[in-house]
Parts: C-alpha cells; sequence; structure tokens
C-alpha cells in the first residue's frame, strides 16, 4: 500500500531535482514546521528567519545530490536546520531560555489551572534548555516535532541507539529537576 503524501513528496523532490523553479513547492510544504524548529532554537524572530532561509538556500544547492534513502524529505531539511543552528551557535549564545510556545488555551480549565500549566511548560522548558546541546535537541525533535527515532537519528548524524540514549538521558534529568514527570514508555 503506497502513501500517497510521500508519492506526492517524492514525486515534488524529482521536479525540484530537475528544475531549481519547482523547489518552491518544497519550500511552502516544509517552511512552518522547519521555522518553529529553528525558532524554537534561536528565540529570536530576525535569527529564526536568517536560519530558515540558510535551511532552505543550502537545501536548494543540494537538490541535485539529494538521494532518496525513504526517509521523510523532512528529515532532511531538520538534518541542514540542525547543522545551521549548530552553527549560529558557535557565534553567538541564546538570550533568552526556551519558553512555551505551544497554546495551551483549549476550552475547559480554569484560567487559573491554564497558568499554572503554562508556568509549569515553562519551568521544564527551562531546564530543557540547560540540557547539553546533543540531548536538548534530540528533546526538542521528539517531543516539540513529535518526529520518530530514526529520522531525528538521520537529522542529528547519529545511530537511533544513540538517539534513544539521549533522550532517555534528557528526560531522566528532566524528570530528576522538575520533580513532576511520569517515566516515558
Amino acid at each position: 500500500m503506497t502513501d500517497p503524501t510521500r508519492d506526492e513528496e517524492k514525486r515534488l523532490v524529482e521536479h525540484a531535482k530537475r528544475d531549481p523553479r519547482e523547489f518552491g513547492a518544497l519550500y511552502d510544504r516544509h517552511f512552518q514546521q522547519i521555522y518553529r524548529f529553528v525558532y524554537s532554537r534561536v528565540r529570536e524572530q530576525t535569527a529564526a528567519e536568517d536560519v530558515t532561509s540558510e535551511v532552505f538556500m543550502k537545501a536548494l544547492k543540494a537538490m541535485p545530490r539529494y538521494q532518496d534513502t525513504g526517509r521523510p524529505f523532512a528529515a532532511w531539511l531538520y538534518q541542514i536546520a540542525v547543522n545551521a543552528i549548530a552553527d549560529r551557535y558557535r557565534t553567538l549564545r541564546p538570550a533568552q531560555p526556551l519558553e512555551d510556545f505551544h497554546d495551551l488555551s483549549v476550552a475547559g480549565p480554569a484560567i487559573e489551572e491554564q497558568a499554572a500549566q503554562r508556568d509549569e511548560v515553562r519551568r521544564i522548558w527551562a531546564i530543557v534548555e540547560e540540557l547539553p546541546s546533543q540531548q536538548r535537541t534530540a528533546l526538542v525533535l521528539k517531543f516539540q516535532e513529535d518526529m520518530k527515532i530514526e529520522d531525528i537519528a538521520l537529522a542529528m548524524g547519529k545511530t537511533p541507539g544513540a538517539v534513544k540514549l539521549l533522550i532517555h538521558r534528557g528526560v531522566s534529568r528532566l524528570r530528576d529537576e522538575a520533580g513532576v514527570l511520569r517515566p516515558l514508555d
């Protein structure tokens, strides 16, 4: 059974490999998720826009060499983004801690409960911000971007086992420092 979105993506990639003007469809399809990931790491709009632009420029230049390995095209873009962010971190550190960017205002909980949830999420993300870079990246890709372990491994240039260990260590440290997280099954 074939996945129509996967087939559509393959078609878009093949068109973009042959004609750079066709890259726009891939850009439109993936811009928001790559920008959101980059912004969560650099925490400043202009810097996030610059890095995201750099990611897509690098991807466009590398399109003729892109090889479909069976992984989603987005995993390749995340790999480029991880490297671009690392390059940026080498020159400057973020001025702000990673804060909550999820909309927790779901109908239901009282305003006090929403505020408590936001505070808790901010506290957890502040702890995430203090984790070693590799653990932090693995956790963001897993829990914020909802990526599969294999795709995170590809994006980070690591084995799936190494990614699982990074996530395990990061979650363990979060659990120890936050004192409220339940173990992941």
